[in-house]
């Protein structure tokens, strides 16, 4: 019996993670802008997932529970590094290309400051409701009204065709 909650617990990941890898790796890009990088945060992101199945499966927004866990290991790894030199980069002035978003819109994002990248991928890319998004940041459902709206201003102001 034990072996059959074990291949349904697999089996439950296994399709999850097929359905939700591409989504998290996108929107954990736009959020970093270095693939290598985006990419061992979500892996280690759904490592994280894949221990936590049976809180995961029950969350409201599991895949944005991947996003937001690849978005904490991020500010990890970058507390780990911010006191390092960097040498010389190997190849400068190389940026990501996203597929499928605006190449400006992407560099846009990324410029924005970190709460107000998290809000507007959470609301837009994930089309979380603001109680979900507030719940999930852990702040108050006005904060994220407000960085919603600072961002998608700030967004406005750097690409003209948003104003249409």
């Amino acid at each position: 019996m034990r072996s059959w909650g074990v291949e349904q617990k697999r089996r439950e990941f296994t399709e999850f993670y097929a359905a939700a890898k591409d989504d998290c790796l996108r929107i954990v890009l736009i959020s970093v802008g270095d693939r290598p990088l985006a990419e061992d945060l979500v892996a280690e992101a759904f490592t994280r997932a894949w221990t936590s199945w049976r809180t995961v499966r029950d969350h409201p927004a599991p895949r944005a529970w991947v996003v937001r866990t690849a978005l904490n290991a991020h500010v990890s790894w970058w507390r780990r590094r911010r006191r390092e030199v960097p040498l010389a980069e190997a190849e400068p002035g190389v940026t990501w290309q996203p597929a499928g978003v605006d190449d400006a819109l992407a560099a846009a994002i990324r410029l924005l400051p970190p709460r107000q990248r998290e809000v507007l991928v959470l609301r837009v890319f994930f089309d979380l409701d603001t109680e979900a998004t507030a719940a999930l940041l852990g702040v108050a459902p006005g904060t994220v009204g407000v960085h919603l709206h600072r961002a998608l201003g700030t967004l406005r102001t750097k690409i003209p065709s948003l104003l249409d």
